[in-house]
């Protein structure tokens, strides 16, 4: 992140006497410094979405296969009752029932299906009623360790997430102390409703840059997907939505979505996503030389020039 070189803190200038005097780093290490820990930020940050990403997408298969086991329950509960009635119809009318007191306490689908196998003859409308009921229940368990296997994942996935995240806060304080000490710490507002874009853009990307550059001034907060605050692929991912096309969460995520959308930094066109340092960090092209982006902790969503831009390129895709 640019910090002006005219800059005076006491804090970062080189002692001037004392032989226990603290030496502080002079501005041209402290940028150099923070660039380092912006690059190791955008990639930890990156690994933070893609373990939210993974933890929200287990969670999910849980509650689908415990819906599911649910619904089977049910399903299998409602045979029970109706296989229970058909033993008392059969008991009615003479049939030889002696386990019936078993069956209709019976808490064990097997236990109760082998009982009722010794009710006398039963209609073919009851048969098939029973042979549902053998796999709804022969299903039971399988659907049931599918659910406890998701849930297992998903507890993992969370135990990753917080160990990402303490990672990242950890991060994100040394960031914060040393723009504080350079002067440059930027909080940002929440509420900016950015500036209007004027650029050479048109359909779908014209409404992508619109929103971006209505995000201008926001601060940049990790895995922020807005509206009050974005990381640099939560910006891209809205951006895209608001022109009805669904990126993916995470940097690495939205280059591999683009896979066979790649195109030359040298034939960049408004709109087209920008991914430098590693993948770590993704950028819009704005037109005429401009990005918007969401740099890093202590910056805020910004437009600057693509040849000042101070990262390493390494690809560009056109969603």
């Amino acid at each position: 992140m640019p910090v002006a070189t005219g800059l005076t803190i006491g804090l970062l200038l080189s002692p001037t006497g004392g032989a226990h005097a603290d030496p502080k780093p002079t501005i041209r290490q402290a940028k150099a410094r923070l660039a380092k820990l912006n690059d190791k930020a955008d990639k930890v940050v990156d690994r933070y979405n893609t373990a939210t990403e993974n933890l929200k997408q287990a969670q999910s298969a849980y509650g689908k296969l415990n819906a599911r086991y649910k619904r089977k329950l049910a399903t299998v509960a409602d045979l029970r009752r109706q296989v229970i009635a058909m033993a008392v119809d059969t008991y009615k009318m003479g049939g030889d029932v002696t386990s019936l007191p078993s069956l209709v306490g019976s808490g064990d689908p097997t236990s109760l299906l082998n009982s009722v196998a010794l009710v006398g003859q039963l209609s073919q409308e009851r048969a098939a009623t029973l042979a549902a009921f053998d796999r709804e229940n022969r299903g039971l368990k399988g659907e049931r360790d599918k659910a406890e296997d998701a849930l297992a994942d998903a507890d993992k996935e969370r135990d990753a997430v917080q160990k990402e995240r303490a990672e990242v806060l950890k991060l994100i304080a040394q960031q914060k102390k040393l723009l504080e000490r350079l002067g440059a710490y930027k909080t940002g507002d929440p509420n900016s409703t950015g500036i209007r874009y004027t650029g050479p853009a048109s359909g779908n990307a014209a409404a992508v840059l619109k929103f971006a550059y209505a995000q201008v001034g926001k601060p940049y907060v990790f895995g922020g997907t807005g509206p009050r605050g974005f990381d640099c692929s939560g910006l891209t991912q809205a951006s895209w939505r608001a022109a009805g096309v669904s990126l993916p969460r995470t940097t690495w995520q939205q280059w591999a979505w683009g896979a066979s959308r790649k195109v030359d930094i040298g034939s960049l066109q408004p709109g087209d996503l920008i991914f430098s340092e590693g993948l770590g960090h993704v950028s819009i092209y704005a037109g005429n030389g401009l990005i918007v982006h969401a740099p890093q902790t202590g910056d805020v969503v910004k437009v600057v020039k693509l040849n000042s831009y101070g990262r390493r390129l390494q690809g560009a895709i056109r969603p």
